[in-house]
Order: C-alpha cells, then structure tokens, then sequence
C-alpha cells in the first residue's frame, strides 16, 4: 500500500480536516522515526496516515473496528497490527512490539504536543520550535492537559530513545509537512 492509497481510504472514514492533519502529521513523525531506525519509511508513514481510521465514525470501537476496515480493503497484518497497537492500554491490548508499532504507540501523542506548542509560540511556525521549548512545555501538566505524557514516556522508553531525542525526531518529520500542517507560521 502507497501512501496515496493510505490518504484516499482515511479520506473515505474521515472528514475532518483536524484529524486528516493529525494523521498527517504522525506519519511525518513515523517517517522521520522510520529513517532513525531504518525502517520502510513508506510503509510506517502509511500506519501513521492510517491510525485513526475508525476514530471519527466510531469513536467507541476505536482502534477495533480499524481492524475491520483495513482487512476489508485488504491492509497487510503487519500494518493493521500496527495500527491496534497505538492505542495500546487506552482501546485495545495489542502491545507495541516491533519497531514500526513502538513508534506510532510513541508518536501519536508526541505530534499532538508539537502541535500545541507550535501553536502558542509567537511565530506559530515549527521552523523554529526547539526540544528546549516541548521540553519546557512538557514539565507544565496544565499545558495541553489531555495529552497522555505517561504513553509518551512509555513510547520513547519502549523503543530505547530519551524523550528528547523522540522530540527531535518528531518536530523535525512535521517541518518536513509544514505546509499541509499549517505550521509554517511567520517563520521561513
């Protein structure tokens, strides 16, 4: 599966132009992720296109009912199994185990943090958002209070990264979607 086809099946569950820009922006991160540790960038950033699938038609049976979907329209396990799997602990009990599922499990919350930060700073541009201000940001639990730190913690331990290089990674795989993120602000 291309991304192209992974983007026409998310646009087929989902409308929403937030959450089309959040699943963009985890598969910029399980790109940039995928580079680091040399895995199928193509094929992780299809599993972050894809993860939340189901979340808008079926907000109940999310990260289950994604499982349906995607073997109707014949998604390889691997990538389904993926997909379950980032939501480990919250909607399913599909445990994170290779590379590409620890990633999108750690990624998912990272890039909505990103987002937040970004969104705050006086350029509202990731150009120049540093792992110093996410850092900074990330100690303030009053600061984007619904994004679960514990699963973030939880993501980078799992796939042997200090936090702050799971930062760096992540911002630096959303400059690359800027653009499509809006997140190109003032800077340039």
């Amino acid at each position: 599966m291309t991304r192209e086809e992974a983007y026409g099946l998310l646009k087929e569950y989902v409308e929403k132009e937030s959450l089309i820009k959040h699943c963009v922006a985890v598969q910029a991160a399980m790109e940039e992720l995928a580079r680091v540790l040399q895995g199928d960038e193509e094929r992780w950033g299809v599993v972050g296109i894809l993860h939340d699938i189901d979340y808008e038609r079926y907000p109940q049976e999310h990260a289950v009912k994604a499982r349906e979907l995607l073997e109707e329209k014949g998604v390889p396990e691997d990538i389904i199994r993926a997909v379950q799997s980032h939501a480990y602990g919250l909607c399913t009990d599909v445990e994170p185990l290779s590379d590409m599922e620890k990633a999108v499990y750690a990624a998912d919350e990272m890039t909505g943090l990103v987002n937040a930060c970004v969104l705050v700073r006086p350029s509202r541009s990731i150009m120049d958002l540093t792992v110093k201000s996410v850092k900074k940001k990330w100690k303030d639990k009053a600061f984007a209070a619904a994004i679960n730190r514990d699963v973030i913690q939880d993501g980078a331990d799992r796939l042997g990264m200090p936090l702050e290089e799971l930062m760096a990674h992540t911002i630096e795989g959303m400059k690359k979607y800027a653009d499509v993120l809006g997140l190109v602000g003032e800077a340039q």
